[in-house]
Formats: C-alpha cells, structure tokens, sequence
C-alpha cells in the first residue's frame, strides 16, 4: 500500500497542529513543521527511512531555530512595580493587626498599608513586622524575630 505512508503523516500532522491549537504555549507546531516535511517527501519516495529522518531533522531544526523566539515573544514578562521593593522589609503596625476582624495597617516608606498576617496570630500597634508578600492591596507581614 503505498499510500499508507502519505496517511500516517497526514494523520500526524493534523494531530500535531490539533495539540498545538488546544496549548496555549507552542508544544508541537515544531513536530507539525516535521510529519509536513515528511509528508512531502512521500511524493517524492516510498523510502520510510528518508521520511522518518526529514521528520526528526525539519522537527529539531525548527526547535532549535525558533523555540527561542517564540519564548522571547510569547511567554508573557512580569512586570515588576515600585512596590515589589517593600517585600523582606521592616514595617511599624499603626493599627493593631487581626485577621478575624480584617483590620490592621503598617506604615512602610511614609506609605501606610493595610496589613494582614502571614500566621493569623494577632499582632499590636507598634511592632516592627517584615513584610512577606503583597495580595492585591494588601501586605502579608509577620513578627520579625
């Protein structure tokens, strides 16, 4: 059957640009490049080694040609703000600190913040807190020490 090879690329190809639509990252469109590559070359051969060795050699060159572009412009940055830099610093509670009542704030940089505990352990106005993260508005802070 000299027409079987023809469908398995075929085959493969459209399960390669399947898996490749249903990813958000590019997964396969590097293996799709490879089985089309061999697809083509059943026209031209029935030698399945040649076909099996276009597959791997257009799907590696296409990885390593592109897979750095394609992480340059589709990985998504992350952007940094002027208030990641409070993170792992000191802050002083203005107001006492308890996560069952949501209330609690710190003044870090001259700003003040509302605050929350990192360990849900109450903590009063006055102590010095480090700062562990920010979720959404508000700062996580634990007892330093």
């Amino acid at each position: 059957m000299p027409w079987l090879p023809s469908v398995i690329w075929l085959v493969l190809l459209v399960v390669f640009a399947v898996v490749e639509a249903v990813t958000v990252g590019l997964a396969s469109i590097w293996f799709a490049a490879g089985a089309l590559a061999a697809l083509l070359s059943t026209f031209f051969t029935d030698n399945i080694w040649i076909q099996i060795f276009l597959f791997v050699l257009v799907s590696a060159v296409t990885l390593i040609a592109l897979r750095p572009l394609a992480k340059k412009y589709v990985t998504p940055k992350e952007v940094h703000t002027n208030a990641d830099r409070v993170i792992g610093r000191e802050a002083v509670v203005t107001e006492d600190i308890d996560n069952l009542t949501a209330v609690g704030a710190v003044k870090i940089f001259g700003v003040l913040w509302t605050a929350r505990s990192a360990d849900d352990d109450p903590i009063p106005a006055g102590s010095t807190v480090t700062v562990k993260e920010i979720d959404g508005v508000k700062l996580v802070v634990a007892k330093k020490g």
